[in-house]
């Protein structure tokens, strides 16, 4: 039987890493810190052990495999180049093990069961001064950490443990210190705009993936166009006809396409004015992409940036490991893409897949049954999650190989960054 399916929204992507000590495959689960906007500004990287949901050893031991692990494959690679938020142990911040770490991207967070200790705050001092940041983490007022408030970029408040008289009195006492308010474990679009109107400036948590939906809301003709467009893409035969008609009707699109082909790149001698000559043009396999990727963030246009990201990762993950699991690989593509279709348009899934054709296994899988389509799609919101024991099953149920399956999400991931920079 397939793992059940949890369908609360997620806000973490997890690749895997080579483990320090073991040799074994280690994993970490990158969790977005997100502007205002809804745009990414750092990740924090969360040490785990597969296939234990929650990592169950030694603090010191997770934080050295965790900077190892940096090391050895590269920050910037391990966050596209934004700033990383790593959780420190007191061995960590007063043996200097973390100043392997490049300091431009690297956030320092102390956690909150450590003690404000004078050794603490010395190495903290000695840190900062070597041009690491300091972030204090689920933070909560207490004189002894005065010291430690002084010299924080970032204070991390948990929105779940505190209530508003709290908030805004820690934000009241903050008021004459330069550091950035982060609002974590929002999982509510009230809760996000709450902590915005306190003053919070950044945000963790799951609530860009928990839109409010209008259920009366009808999908706009240009996206149901999209819809339909996207789905012969990936499914059907390339009908030139079709395709050049449904692209005429999405202005967005036949923009982009008449551009890139009279561009330099196809140095095409005449200039070419209609759409079905610029399909012929470009090729069936460049539009595929081309088309694929635009609609994509059309759909996603209204709400944060990390949602087309995250869409694009699940796609390319589930189109990858298809084979694995005896899956088709496109409709694996498709319902990795098409699983934040109810934040991508802000409206419930039913009523976003009511004009979409697919195969009723499928559909089915979309909308969070337990069907042997839906096993992969499960095994990533699990990882996204750092849920390890669903992964797990999922590999069980499949008898797929933890180490490949943990590779093509690091694949997918990587994917996902290139072709977003690319079209930036």
């Amino acid at each position: 039987m397939v793992p059940p399916p949890n369908n609360s929204a997620v806000s973490c992507s997890a690749d895997p890493v080579q483990g320090a000590g073991d040799g074994g495959t280690r994993y970490y689960a990158r969790q977005p810190i997100l502007t205002a906007s809804g745009k990414a500004f750092a990740y924090e990287l969360l040490f785990r052990s597969a296939p234990e949901e929650q990592f169950r050893g030694d603090g010191d031991l997770a934080t050295r495999t965790m900077l190892d692990n940096t090391i050895v494959f590269g920050l910037e690679k391990l966050t596209g180049g934004l700033p990383a938020f790593i959780n420190c142990t007191l061995e960590a911040l007063t043996t200097k093990l973390v100043e392997l770490l490049p300091p431009a991207l690297t956030v320092l967070e102390i956690l909150e069961t450590l003690e404000p200790t004078e050794q603490l705050v010395q190495a903290c001092r000695a840190l900062k001064a070597r041009g690491f940041r300091l972030a204090l983490d689920d933070f909560i007022w207490k004189p002894q950490w005065a010291p430690l408030v002084d010299i924080a970029d970032f204070i991390k408040v948990d929105f779940k443990q505190s209530d508003r008289r709290e908030r805004l009195a820690l934000i009241d006492r903050l008021k004459h210190h330069s550091v950035q308010r982060l609002a974590e474990k929002i999982e509510t679009s009230e809760e996000f705009k709450l902590a915005r109107k306190e003053g919070f400036t950044l945000f963790q948590g799951y609530y860009f993936c928990r839109p409010t939906l209008v259920k009366k809301n009808d999908i706009p003709p240009n996206k149901m166009v999209q819809l339909e467009l996207l789905r012969d893409l990936q499914c059907g035969d390339f009908d030139l006809l079709r395709i050049s008609k449904l692209v005429e009707q999405d202005a967005a699109l036949t923009y982009r396409l008449l551009r890139l082909v009279n561009s330099p790149l196809f140095a095409y001698r005449r200039k070419v004015r209609t759409v079905e000559t610029a399909l012929m043009v470009v090729g069936e396999k460049a539009f595929r992409r081309i088309a694929t990727l635009a609609i994509a963030s059309a759909l996603g246009r209204d709400g944060t940036p990390e949602l087309l990201r995250m869409a694009l990762v699940r796609a390319r993950f589930c189109e990858l490991a298809a084979p694995l699991c005896g899956l088709d690989e496109t409709e694996q593509y498709l319902l990795g893409l098409f699983s934040l279709l109810p934040a991508m348009l802000r409206i419930p899934m039913d009523q976003a897949l009511a004009t979409i054709e697919l195969r009723q296994q499928v559909l089915d899988a979309l909308l969070g049954q337990k069907t042997r389509e839906r096993s992969l799609l499960c095994w990533m919101e699990a990882s996204e999650r750092g849920d390890w024991s669903t992964c797990h099953a999922v590999e069980e149920f499949h008898r797929a190989d933890e180490a490949k399956l943990a590779r093509i999400a690091a694949e997918a991931a990587q994917w996902a960054d290139a072709t977003l920079h690319q079209t930036s």
